[in-house]
């Protein structure tokens, strides 16, 4: 089996998707300097992405799709070594937490307080995660639309 297409169905970044987000982060280092802050954002998850194990690494790179695709408005960062997502103030909205990081049994799809999942008097703000699924893209595609809202 070629490796794009074992690639592909790991779930992990295509050569296409890959060379989009390059082209993604040149176009915003040409903006100036906000933009080039932006590229180096997206530079340094992609970068963070890329150097986790297999398994963390095809679920960071759908979280990370289906987040920037979700919100736009978000930019990505690290934040303790994590990939983040802020907003226009510069709040941390949503992060990923991979297993590895610290030899957990799950990933980690985590909120802070900039998120808008208020619901009474407690609510969850983090989710274990470990295994990509149609489901858990509706789901995680309805956390971030309620965080942004």
């Amino acid at each position: 089996m070629p490796a794009k297409n074992a690639k592909a169905q790991s779930g992990g970044f295509s050569a296409e998707e890959r060379a989009a987000m390059k082209e993604r982060a040149a176009e915003l280092r040409a903006e100036g300097k906000k933009g080039a802050k932006k590229a180096d954002g997206l530079q340094a998850v992609l970068d963070r992405i890329a150097e986790m194990g297999p398994e963390d690494r095809a679920l960071a790179e759908r979280v990370h799709v289906t987040v920037t695709a979700t919100a736009p408005e978000l930019s990505p960062k690290t934040w303790y070594g994590m990939p983040a997502y802020t907003n226009a103030d510069g709040k941390i909205v949503v992060f990923f937490q991979d297993a590895g990081k610290f030899n957990y049994r799950y990933s980690t799809l985590g909120f802070q307080d900039a998120a808008n999942l208020d619901d009474g008097d407690m609510w969850p703000v983090s989710y274990a995660l470990r295994k990509w699924s149609p489901v858990v893209e509706r789901r995680v595609i309805q956390l971030v639309k309620a965080a942004i809202s």
